[in-house]
């Protein structure tokens, strides 16, 4: 599972964007990250993480970390779910799963695309990770909390 990958090295990527760019982990090199993988644009829960990152995104900026959400849904096209929502930071499409495969994202049922978050730090180190079924409120808390810890509360 994707809890295995603590203190290796996250895969570098790359995916298209809402905006159609091709976004590369490499991007990111030398910032705090949060990749977070979730199931589909409309849904309840994956929207309610959306939002409570977004909630969140100014202190996540302040401490130099940048987010960056990579949908699972088969459609591959979140303009229109990033616009609405008004997201401030990226949200990427991985329609085959290729990358969410290569993070050991599970698929719960045989079906179900799971919600993981990885903490990735300026080295490209993997530092946690949370899988989430549900409970999107309390899933940002535990990453703006493990994000103090690694950085040994720099920038908190």
């Amino acid at each position: 599972m994707s809890n295995q990958l603590v203190g290796q090295i996250s895969p570098d990527f790359s995916l298209k964007s809402s905006t159609d760019e091709l976004v590369k982990l490499s991007d990111y090199d030398d910032k705090w990250k949060v990749l977070f993988f979730y199931a589909r644009d409309g849904s309840p829960t994956c929207k309610r993480g959306c939002l409570n990152f977004k909630e969140q995104y100014e202190l996540f900026k302040s401490v130099g970390c940048e987010i960056i959400g990579i949908s699972q849904d088969p459609k591959n096209d979140h303009k229109e779910f990033k616009e609405s929502l008004d997201l401030p930071y990226p949200i990427l499409g991985d329609s085959e799963r290729q990358v969410a495969k290569r993070y050991g994202v599970p698929v719960h049922l045989g079906k179900f695309p799971a919600k993981s978050s990885f903490v990735v730090g300026p080295d490209r180190k993997i530092h946690y990770v949370y899988d989430w079924l549900f409970r999107p409120r309390n899933h940002v808390a535990k990453i703006l909390s493990v994000l103090s810890e690694v950085t040994d509360g720099e920038g908190f």
